[in-house]
C-alpha cells in the first residue's frame, strides 16, 4: 500500500544547520548504539534478505483481497510485518551511513536499503486498485466481522478516500517501476551543489582565509565585519550564479515530472495533490499565506529593529544574519541536557522522567567528525528499538536549541508509540514540526526568564525573532515561489534559470520591503533559489511556517491552562497518525484553515519586539538593571 511507503519517507525529521568539523576522536557516550538495531552488518543482511523473501509473498496474495474478511486481514498483516521490518533495515542502514559518508561499504549498504523499498513499492502497487475494486460496501463489512482489521481502519479509509486518484493495477505498477528515476532531478541537483560547483577561497579582514561553499557561507555570512560578510555574499551568490541555466535546467525538469504525475493522477494541480494526501483544506495554504503578506510590516518592524542594534543606517541582504547581541556562553552536551529537562518541567514529572531516561541512554550522535552527515534529524522508523537523534552539537546556544528541537520530534514518537500500533504511530509531516517547535519556545521563555543580564536576555529574545523571520515568514516566502513555479509549469510556461531568478527575486524584494528602502536586495542575491533543497521536495517547506503557528498556539495553551493545556499536548503527540492532521490539530483546539493562530504568532513577534525595545531604552539611558 502507497500509505507504508510514504511513511517510511516522512519518517526523518529534518532540522538543516551548517557545522564545522571536530577531529575523529570519538567518545562512544556521546555516539549511537545501532547493535540495538542489528547485532553486525552480516545480521541486518540476513534480516533485508528475508524482507525481500517476504515481498514475493506479497505479490502471491494478489487477487484474494475480495475471498473473505480473514483473507483481506492476513495480507493486511503481512504487509505491515513486512514493511515493520523493512524500516529495521531502512534505520540500521541510514543512519550507519551517516556516521561516515566516506565509508564505501556503509553506503553500499544504504543503497542496498534504497533498493528495498523500491521493490517494496513494486510489490504492493497492486494493492490499492484491488482494495477498490474490492468496493467500499465489502470493506465496511469485512471490518465489522473482522477485529484484526481494526489497526488498519484509518488506513483503508484513507485508501477508500483516493479512489480517484488511484489508476489501473497495471499503471500504479509501472509507476512503482519508475519511483526511483523520479528522484534523479534531486539526486542530480546534490551532487552539482555538494560535489561539483568549484568554491573559490577568500582571505578574511583578520587574515583568514576560507573556502565560501555551503559550509563556509553558513560560517561567515553571520560575520560582526560588514565588509567579510558583504564579501562572503558576493562570492557565493556570484559562483552559483555560473549554474544558473544548469540548476535552472534540472529544477525545471523535476517540476515538469511532478506537474505530470499530479495530472496522471487526476489531481487539478500539484497543490492539490499534496494538499489532498493529507485530507488538509485548501483555506490551510491560502490562509497562511495570506496572513504572512498582511503581516509584512511586522517583519519590516524587526528588519529596523536590526538595523537599529547593528548601528546600520540602511539593512542590506547581508544584514541578516549576524547576532544581535553577543553571548560569551558554551553549552556543552551535558549542560544542555540539564537545562532542557529544567525548561521542560512546565511538560510534568512525567514528561521529564521520560526524557531523562531517553537523553542519556546511547540515542544520540552528538559532536561532529569527520565524513559524518551535517545536520540535525530525528529517525523514528525502528519502531520495535527506540528513535534516534543525529546531532552535530557544537556547544554553543543554537546546538541547545536544536537539541531541544530534535528531542521535541523524539518525544512525540515515544508518546505515539505508548499509544498508538505500528499502524498509526507514524504521523504526517503537517504535525511532526509542531512538538520541535514547541520545545524551542519553551527553551526559549526558560532562558530568557533567567537570563543573568539585560544582554542575555536581549540575545534569547533576538534568537526567537530570528526563528519566526526564518521559519514564518521566510518559509512561506520559499512556498510563494515554489507555488508559482509549479503554476508556471501547468500553465505549459518555459521556465529558464533566468526566469526563475526573475519571479524569485520579486518575491524577495516584497517580502524585504526592497522597494520601501527596508532591506536592500543586490541583484545577486536574487540567485537564492539554487540554494533550497527544499524545492525538490515537493510543497515542503510551507508546514515549517504552519508547525511553528500551530506550535505557538498549543504552547500559549500550556501557559495559560496549566494542566489542561499540557494534557491537551500530550494528547496530540500520543494521537500519531491516527486521523488526518488537519482534524488532529482541531481536536486540539487549534484551527490551521482561520486567521486566528496565523494572527496569534504575529502578536507575540510584536510582544518579543516591545520588550526588547523597552530593555534597549533602559540600557541605552543607563537605567538598566539585572534581568528578572
Amino acid at each position: 500500500m502507497r500509505v507504508f511507503l510514504r511513511t517510511a519517507i516522512a519518517g526523518v525529521m529534518l532540522f538543516c544547520a551548517s557545522v564545522g568539523f571536530a577531529d575523529d576522536t570519538v567518545d562512544e557516550r556521546y555516539t549511537w548504539d545501532l547493535s540495538e538495531i542489528f547485532p553486525t552488518p552480516e545480521a541486518w543482511d540476513q534480516a533485508r534478505e528475508q524482507v525481500l523473501s517476504d515481498l514475493g509473498k506479497i505479490e502471491a496474495r494478489r487477487g484474494t483481497l475480495g475471498d473473505s474478511a480473514e483473507s483481506l486481514a492476513d495480507t493486511l498483516q503481512l504487509i505491515s510485518k513486512t514493511s515493520r521490518d523493512a524500516y529495521r533495515v531502512y534505520a540500521y542502514s541510514s543512519l550507519a551511513g551517516d556516521e561516515d559518508l566516506r565509508d564505501t561499504e556503509s553506503q553500499e549498504r544504504n543503497q542496498l536499503g534504497d533498493i528495498m523499498f523500491a521493490r517494496f513499492s513494486q510489490a504492493t502497487a497492486w494493492v490499492d486498485p484491488e482494495l477498490l475494486g474490492v468496493g467500499k460496501e465489502v470493506i465496511n463489512a469485512y471490518q465489522k466481522e473482522e477485529p484484526r482489521l481494526a489497526p488498519f481502519a484509518f488506513q483503508l479509509e484513507n485508501t477508500l478516500r483516493n479512489a480517484p486518484h488511484t489508476l489501473g493495477e497495471e499503471a500504479e505498477q509501472t509507476l512503482a517501476y519508475l519511483s526511483q528515476t523520479f528522484g534523479s532531478p534531486n539526486n542530480i541537483y546534490s551532487l552539482v551543489a555538494n560535489s561539483d560547483i568549484p568554491w573559490p577561497e577568500i582571505t578574511l579582514s583578520n587574515g583568514e582565509t576560507d573556502v565560501i561553499d555551503s559550509q563556509g557561507y553558513g560560517r561567515w555570512r553571520g560575520s560582526e565585519n560588514r565588509t567579510d560578510r558583504k564579501l562572503v555574499f558576493d562570492t557565493f551568490w556570484t559562483k552559483w550564479s555560473e549554474y544558473r541555466n544548469s540548476v535552472g535546467s534540472i529544477l525545471n525538469t523535476h517540476l515538469q515530472t511532478q506537474a505530470s504525475l499530479a495530472q496522471a493522477r487526476n489531481y487539478d494541480s500539484v497543490l492539490h495533490r499534496e494538499l489532498f494526501n493529507d485530507n488538509l483544506p485548501p483555506e490551510v495554504y491560502h490562509t497562511l499565506v495570506d496572513e504572512v503578506n498582511k503581516a509584512l510590516p511586522t517583519l519590516h518592524r524587526y528588519f529596523r529593529l536590526r538595523a537599529r542594534m547593528l548601528g546600520v543606517e540602511q539593512m542590506h541582504y547581508y544584514d541578516i544574519y549576524p547576532p544581535l547581541v553577543s553571548l560569551d556562553k558554551k553549552f556543552d552536551i551535558e549542560t544542555s541536557k540539564e537545562i532542557t529537562l529544567k525548561a521542560m518541567q512546565v511538560l510534568g514529572d512525567d514528561w521529564v522522567e521520560l526524557q531523562r531516561e531517553a537523553i542519556n541512554q546511547r540515542w544520540m550522535h552528538v559532536y561532529p567528525q569527520r565524513g559524518k552527515r551535517s545536520g540535525a534529524y530525528m529517525n523514528p522508523i525502528a519502531f520495535d528499538v527506540h528513535p534516534y537523534v543525529l546531532l552535530n552539537h557544537n556547544d554553543d546556544y543554537e546546538s541547545l536549541s536544536t537539541f531541544a528541537h530534535e528531542w521535541g520530534h523524539a518525544m512525540h514518537s515515544i508518546y505515539s508509540k505508548q499509544e498508538q500500533p505500528f499502524e498509526t504511530a507514524f504521523y504526517s509531516t503537517f504535525i511532526a514540526e509542531i512538538p520541535s517547535t514547541s520545545l524551542e519556545l519553551i527553551l526559549q521563555d526558560y532562558m530568557t526568564k533567567n537570563a543573568k543580564s539585560v544582554d542575555e536576555k536581549l540575545f534569547y529574545l533576538g534568537f526567537g525573532l530570528e526563528s519566526m523571520r526564518g521559519t514564518f515568514f521566510r518559509q512561506t516566502m520559499f512556498a510563494e515561489f515554489e507555488l508559482a513555479l509549479y503554476e508556471a509549469a501547468e500553465r505549459g510556461e518555459a521556465l529558464s534559470g533566468e526566469r526563475m531568478t526573475e519571479i524569485y527575486g520579486d518575491i524577495l524584494k516584497r517580502y524585504h520591503g526592497h522597494d520601501e528602502g527596508v532591506v536592500i536586495i543586490d541583484d545577486l542575491y536574487t540567485n537564492e533559489w539554487m540554494f533550497v533543497p527544499h524545492f525538490y521536495y515537493n510543497m515542503y517547506v510551507y508546514q515549517y511556517a504552519t508547525s511553528q503557528t500551530a506550535g505557538t498556539a498549543l504552547y500559549e495553551k500550556i501557559r495559560t491552562e496549566g494542566k489542561a493545556g499540557v494534557d491537551n499536548y500530550k494528547n496530540l503527540l500520543r494521537a500519531g497518525g491516527s486521523d488526518y492532521p488537519y482534524q488532529l490539530l482541531k481536536n486540539a483546539g487549534v484551527d490551521m484553515a482561520t486567521p486566528g493562530p496565523y494572527r496569534a504568532a504575529v502578536a507575540k513577534m510584536n510582544a518579543i519586539m516591545d520588550e526588547m525595545e523597552r530593555l534597549l531604552e533602559e540600557r541605552d539611558s543607563g537605567n538598566s538593571r539585572p534581568a528578572d
